[in-house]
């Protein structure tokens, strides 16, 4: 090519490259006193014409050396993207320490130095951008920065340096009212990171000494209990009954209890939180949720009414608007109380505000539910089925709901033929298979199901369910007890402790005569796992024992926790005769 011809072509580039991220620095990013000259121009037009080929480390060298000569934070900051785009992490680290250095109030390239550090794993160079980001900073924006350190180092190898690092950092901040709480939270917070809990807990208890009214420290008590310490619990009551506690502690605490399985403990910190913020969305959801769960419908629909009103954007964003998450979920729950409450034309109305393409599988399965309840199983298998599929886990995802769909409505052997249609298109997925085999087992089909699982581990010999499966249906047709033995022991060695495997283990020695170690592993089981089939096998071995009563009370949870189980229902009706 002619140099006529180049000099035309880097013309219409430039042109080209003026209203896009690639074009040259504008004249804010230059010093007044800058000149931006032809050769400037010139090397940072070559830069980005590299950047567009396969040669990034000109095309990096290039614009690193213009950034320089103009002082130009937009270039600087282009060549970090340029090292990233290379997957470079030392170009992004010295385009970045040049930035710095070029630049020392920059708080941006600051921040980009540590997030590089960090990426590069060279924690003890972390420590310097990092007094420099706490430095510019006033002490409320100082707080939520230093609470945000223990996510920065969350996935560093060396936990005990970047604890050195951080207390060198934080070390004038602990002593302070205004900040020494949330420092000493972070402290703690990363020490339980690295496991530390007695460590965590001295950090908790001196932030707290230091500001009872913080809550920082009592989100890492919080996240203390889950590490067995008795204290931090009481830490954590201590703190939300006495003056006004932040709504954000009372609602990670309910968290924590919801995931302890503590549900009424949960269900009285959001009560509490309810009447101290009355117009705090999140706790009017959560409570709704609670009552929902523990079947008092009527205060379910008014507390999700409640958040619905909160939560819903006072100005009109028009029909096309996406739904919120928080919104999604009421009108979802909205939906599950009107269906229990037999008023499915209201219930389908409530899954008609949804607009979340996000939710749409989960939003048709419930209209599915519904329609099936209005006696439409074939509508509801249709709106399924008509769920846009956005990636390619979709479909599997589909057909796993139909499964489910004709599952709870016992159409098993429509469930079966999905699946087994299913299988051949997705021959990797080990769940299907294993679904395959136990829709085969309902459908008396006991050798298919045999035959798939042993295939499920086979393929995949970790695979702890298809061991239990196969180990549970022996022992429930009461055959080649020592091989279910084997099997379900099997699955314990992939799965210890599991209470379901555990379950399984407890009705092979029960068939097997063995009813006081029966006894001991069905204990264990419903203590470790409170479930309503656990109870019925635990209430069978109690009943065949004698101790009726015993059995009762424990068939009596079962129905609480779950009226519906087949396998309860079956035990009492079978043993006692009722209905």
């Amino acid at each position: 090519m002619s140099r006529i011809a180049r000099l035309l072509s880097l013309a219409l580039l430039v042109s080209s490259l003026g209203a896009t991220a690639l074009a040259a620095p504008p004249k804010s990013d230059l010093p007044d006193n800058s000149n931006l000259d032809g050769n400037l121009f010139y090397e940072i037009l070559i830069g980005e014409m590299l950047a567009r080929s396969d040669d990034p480390a000109s095309a990096y060298a290039n614009i690193l050396d213009a950034a320089r000569r103009a002082n130009s934070e937009r270039l600087y900051e282009r060549a970090v993207e340029i090292a990233y785009g290379a997957r470079n992490g030392d170009w992004a680290l010295e385009a970045a320490q040049s930035w710095a250095r070029a630049f020392p109030s920059s708080r941006e390239a600051n921040r980009l130095h540590l997030q590089i550090l960090l990426g590069l794993n060279r924690v003890a160079d972390t420590q310097e951008p990092l007094k420099r980001e706490l430095a510019s900073l006033s002490s409320s924006e100082k707080v939520v920065a230093i609470g945000l350190l223990p996510r920065y180092f969350a996935r560093v190898t060396d936990k005990k340096q970047a604890i050195a690092v951080v207390e060198k950092v934080l070390a004038p901040e602990l002593n302070q009212h205004a900040t020494g709480a949330a420092a000493w939270a972070a402290i703690g917070t990363l020490r339980l990171q690295a496991e530390d809990v007695d460590g965590a807990m001295e950090a908790m208890r001196r932030g707290v000494a230091l500001d009872a009214e913080s809550d920082a420290p009592i989100l890492l008590a919080i996240a203390l209990i889950d590490a067995k310490t008795p204290a931090a619990e009481a830490a954590v009551n201590h703190y939300l009954a006495s003056g006004k506690p932040s709504a954000d502690a009372r609602m990670a605490y309910a968290r924590h209890l919801i995931n302890a399985q503590r549900y009424p403990d949960a269900y009285v910190q959001m009560r509490r939180l309810t009447e101290e913020q009355s117009r705090y969305p999140e706790a009017w959801l959560m409570r709704g949720s609670l009552e929902l769960q523990d079947g008092r419908l009527a205060l379910a629909e008014d507390s999700l009414k409640h958040y619905v009103s909160l939560a819903t954007p006072d100005a009109d964003t028009g029909a096309e608007a996406e739904t919120g998450r928080g919104l999604v979920q009421a009108y979802i729950l909205l939906a599950q109380v009107a269906e229990q409450g037999q008023r499915f034309d209201e219930a389908l109305a409530y899954l008609d505000k949804i607009n979340s393409p996000a939710d749409a599988l989960r939003v048709e399965r419930r209209r599915a539910s519904i329609l099936v309840r209005q006696g439409h199983l074939d509508q509801g298998r249709a709106a399924i089925r008509g769920v846009p599929e956005l990636q390619s886990s979709d479909g599997l995802a589909k057909i796993n709901a139909e499964v489910q769909l004709l599952r709870d409505t016992r159409h098993y052997a429509d469930a079966y033929e999905l699946l087994r249609d299913a299988v051949p298109r997705y021959p990797d997925d080990i769940d299907l298979l294993y679904d395959l085999a136990m829709m085969a087992e309902r459908l008396g089909k006991n050798d298919e199901m045999e035959q798939l699982l042993r295939k499920v581990m086979e393929i995949k010999p970790d695979y702890h369910h298809a061991y239990n499966a196969l180990g549970y249906s022996l022992a429930e047709r009461n055959i080649r007890l020592n091989e279910a033995r084997q099997l379900i022991q099997q699955a314990l060695t992939y799965a210890p402790d599991d209470p379901f495997i555990v379950d399984s283990l407890g009705w092979v020695e029960f068939r097997a005569g063995n009813s006081a170690e029966a006894l001991r592993l069905l204990q264990g089981a419903f203590q470790s796992r409170p479930d309503a089939e656990i109870a019925a096998h635990l209430g069978e071995v109690l009943w065949t024992m004698g101790r009726h009563d015993q059995a009762g009370a424990i068939w009596k949870e079962g129905e609480q926790l779950n009226p519906q189980n087949e396998t309860l229902r079956d035990t009492m009706r079978r043993l006692r005769g009722k209905p």
